[in-house]
């Protein structure tokens, strides 16, 4: 039977590694961001969407900077999902470009601070270009050490769970060995804790097939702010609300 190996961050890991303190308050160990409004942000403006597409891709390396200022050390993109490909032909012709663009630029920056890059979803349907720059990517930053940087890209949650099934089911694993932790083997996220928040920009406040099997536990919070305009100041509110929320994981606490 062939399957991954599980890393020491699986599930429970996650459910504990919230504890990182920065002035004085808890912070999360792994945050992942559901990039929404980059079309709204360019209608607002009178600009092509595609614009806003474009200024989106900029913000991601900001908004990880000002991650890795918090000392977090985990961080999830969401940045096209399997349903995106019902948009229109050509928008989504120039964001497979500007992502090819955008992860050629950035990868000798992500080598230089030592940035993990991670990919989630499915290679299948992606430009041939594009598929280099991923390759290209995550061979130079396989060895990194600091922050973990995982793309979703042609991803689904569902799609995720029906491959991960799949592959199970391909190696031959009888019923009775399947559990939990067996299947958290198979997913892209084997080897990243579950995200302890999740973060929607423009107001909206659907997962949208977003980490469907690791967001269980996460908290949520979503910013009226579009994505090209969700800067520091917008994530600093974010994990300050994260830092007075009450986690129990289903339990109650001594006192209760």
């Amino acid at each position: 039977m062939s399957k991954p190996a599980l890393s020491s961050t699986s599930i429970p890991i996650s459910r504990v590694c919230a504890q990182v303190q920065t002035n004085g308050h808890s912070v999360p160990t792994h945050v992942a961001i559901i990039m929404d409004g980059n079309g709204r942000w360019a209608r607002r403006r009178g600009l092509p969407r595609i614009e806003g597409h474009r200024e989106g891709t900029r913000n991601v390396s900001r908004i990880l900077d000002a991650l890795g200022k918090h000392g977090i050390p985990y961080a999830t993109f969401f940045a096209f999902s399997t349903e995106n490909w019902n948009r229109p032909r050509v928008e989504v012709q120039a964001i497979m470009t500007i992502l090819e663009e955008t992860i050629d630029k950035e990868t000798p920056t992500l080598v230089e601070k030592n940035v993990c890059f991670r990919y989630l979803g499915r290679t299948d349907r992606l430009t041939p270009q594009l598929r280099n720059a991923i390759t290209r990517v995550l061979e130079l930053t396989k060895n990194n050490t600091g922050l973990t940087l995982s793309v979703a890209l042609d991803y689904g949650g569902r799609d995720e769970i029906l491959q991960a099934v799949r592959q199970i089911a391909s190696d031959g694993v009888p019923p009775e060995q399947i559990d939990g932790e067996l299947l958290q083997r198979y997913l892209y996220t084997h080897d990243v804790p579950d995200p302890d928040l999740i973060v929607r920009t423009a107001g909206e406040h659907r997962l949208s097939n977003f980490l469907v099997w690791q967001s269980v536990y996460s908290e949520y919070y979503s910013s009226q702010v579009c994505w090209p305009d969700f800067d520091e100041a917008e994530l600093a509110k974010a994990l300050r609300a994260f830092s007075q929320r009450k986690r129990r994981f289903g339990a109650l606490p001594p006192e209760e």
